[in-house]
């Protein structure tokens, strides 16, 4: 995945029909058959346009009875929009929530034990996202890691190995398929 989810996002957007959906879904929920009326398309094309939107998160549905009314999710779009002006400058870590250096060396002192174990695991968000990227530094991106090397390098940090991947993967840090795992850029982390 890695860069390849900003890619994925511009080329949803690389289409006119999905540009004029994204600008209708900016004046307030819309069901599919509204859609296709306001644009002069069969609901089909709408169909198909929906599900590439829906690939790249652009968009959130809510069922009502029998019709599902779709609605723009600002957040993906604005920070999607903004990562590709910060690849290579960590720029949506520092945009979603700004830490300082003495609070994160704060942070990390109070979880981590001097020989690198995590006491326990933060519940407080901005604590949680500061293990979190403490633990992921560790990790070499462009890699693709196999779940177990994953478990045996999480397992240093913690015995509850299985949740430290599942946050890691929640908060952006990592992206998995097939078992298989990858260091997200930092543009990528903390978007969840």
């Amino acid at each position: 995945m890695q860069l390849n989810k900003i890619v994925e996002f511009h080329k949803a957007l690389g289409d006119l029909t999905r540009i004029r959906i994204i600008a209708l879904l900016q004046q307030g929920p819309l069901h599919g058959q509204a859609i296709a009326e306001k644009l002069g398309l069969k609901p089909p094309t709408i169909t198909h346009h929906m599900a590439k939107l829906r690939e790249v998160g652009l968009i959130k549905e809510k069922r009502d009875k029998n019709t599902i009314y779709f609605s723009l999710n600002n957040k993906v779009l604005e920070f999607s929009a903004k990562a590709i002006m910060t690849v290579g400058t960590g720029g949506a870590a520092s945009m979603e929530m700004s830490v300082t250096a003495e609070e994160r060396s704060a942070i990390i002192n109070n979880f981590f034990t001097k020989d690198g174990r995590l006491k326990n695991f933060p519940a407080q968000r901005k604590k949680k996202l500061v293990v979190l990227e403490h633990m992921a530094k560790g990790l070499k991106f462009g890699r693709v890691y196999q779940e177990k090397e994953i478990n045996e390098y999480l397992k240093q940090f913690h015995e509850d190995y299985a949740t430290l991947r599942r946050e890691l993967i929640m908060c952006q840090y990592m992206y998995r398929e097939n078992n298989q795992y990858e260091l997200n850029p930092v543009e990528l982390w903390w978007l969840s």
